[in-house]
């Protein structure tokens, strides 16, 4: 997130102008606003000209518009953030009062106003403008004949390209097969050009079951050669291969937890979240009395103390009203006053998946508490 204009002070008003510049970026300002905001920003509008008593065909104009903000919603395929509610700027062409959606894309600047920004929304707020909110891996899943292209960034996996093409049931080894799977990897091959830049990913991960994986490596390391690809053939200690159990969008998570792909990723974001809870759920197998999930039982440990570690979605502070995202946030910062380490997962990962399942918010303990199992959730 590039920033361009900051007046803000910690738990108080004040007011941001910004420009979302990659995909994450708009996940970021999708946990940054929230209803009781403020959003001005270009947009369009159909607007009809009366000529002469006469209504003309509509034309769209540009506009600046402000709204109260009313609902958020985050389309990661298509890349856009709508803000829907009432607008508070004057215009000759939108009333005050009159219900609007904003839709912010990338590379286009808006100004987000709060009246109170809080620890939570400040650290999004400098996590979103730094260097390592970057992507993190691109990964081909892939079978044969049906292919996944993700960018898996800080905050979220988005699915950039899907690639099908019919392969016929014949012997493995005719003419018809092998035509019909280069194709494939042609295919394959070129969206992989068009959406993957090692200049921002650290690695980029081929997955699939059995062979498909090796094959397509193979394909796409002769088609560099052959075609003088700069790009791949410099980065090609760059590419893992990883076995899963499918080509299909649920093995992200076997690939999230490949040592492999761990030892490439280890610093960032997203491979600490997935660290973190992998460390959670064999606590909880092997010694459950120092592993807690639910709002009560982890309200409880902290209360005695206990929490060495805090696992939370972000989409608690986001899908609330602003006293129950203040509980949380005051939560939060009441579990790192006592020394406990917390992660805020992002749940457009598959590890905030796993999170959410689990109530959205789990804690490891410094100690054994076995009577919180007495307590009701």
């Amino acid at each position: 997130m590039r920033i361009i204009r900051k007046d803000i002070v910690r738990n108080g008003a004040g007011s941001v102008k910004m420009v979302p510049e990659e995909s994450n970026d708009l996940w970021y300002a999708y946990n940054l606003i929230a209803p009781g905001d403020s959003v001005m920003a270009l947009t369009v509008r159909k607007i009809q000209r009366e000529v002469n008593g006469i209504v003309r065909d509509s034309e769209r104009i540009g506009l600046k518009l402000e709204v109260q903000v009313e609902e958020v919603d985050y389309d990661k395929d298509g890349a856009v953030l709508r803000v829907h509610g009432k607008n508070i700027l004057e215009n000759e062409h939108v009333k005050i009062g009159a219900y609007h959606t904003l839709e912010l894309e990338l590379k286009q600047r808006f100004v987000l106003r709060k009246q109170n920004w809080d620890s939570l929304a400040i650290d999004t707020l400098k996590t979103s403008s730094s260097s390592s909110a970057s992507g993190d891996l691109g990964l081909v899943l892939i079978g044969e004949g049906h292919a996944e292209i993700f960018l898996v960034g800080s905050s979220v996996s988005r699915r950039v390209s899907q690639i099908k093409t019919s392969i016929p049931n014949l012997k493995r080894g005719g003419s018809g097969y092998e035509s019909a799977l280069k194709k494939f990897f042609d295919n394959v091959v070129h969206a992989f050009l068009r959406h993957v830049d090692f200049s921002v990913v650290r690695c980029v991960v081929i997955a699939s079951p059995g062979f498909t994986k090796d094959q397509f490596h193979r394909h796409l390391l002769l088609e560099a050669e052959r075609k003088q690809l700069r790009t791949i053939i410099e980065n090609k200690s760059r590419i893992v291969l990883v076995p899963t159990s499918s080509g299909y969008s649920h093995s992200l998570k076997e690939v999230m937890q490949n040592p492999n792909v761990m030892n490439m990723i280890k610093d960032t974001k997203a491979a600490r979240e997935v660290k973190a809870l992998s460390a959670f759920f064999v606590m909880f197998d092997k010694n459950p009395d120092r592993a807690c999930y639910g709002p009560k039982h982890v309200e409880v440990a902290h209360e005695r103390m206990a929490i060495q570690t805090l696992l939370i979605t972000d989409e608690l502070f986001r899908c609330c009203d602003v006293l129950t995202r203040k509980k949380y946030v005051d939560f939060v910062e009441s579990v790192e006053k006592s020394g406990g380490e917390v992660f805020i997962f992002s749940s457009m990962h598959v590890s905030g998946e796993q999170l959410a399942n689990l109530s959205g918010i789990a804690a490891l303990l410094r100690f054994p508490l076995p009577d919180l199992d007495d307590i009701e959730m």
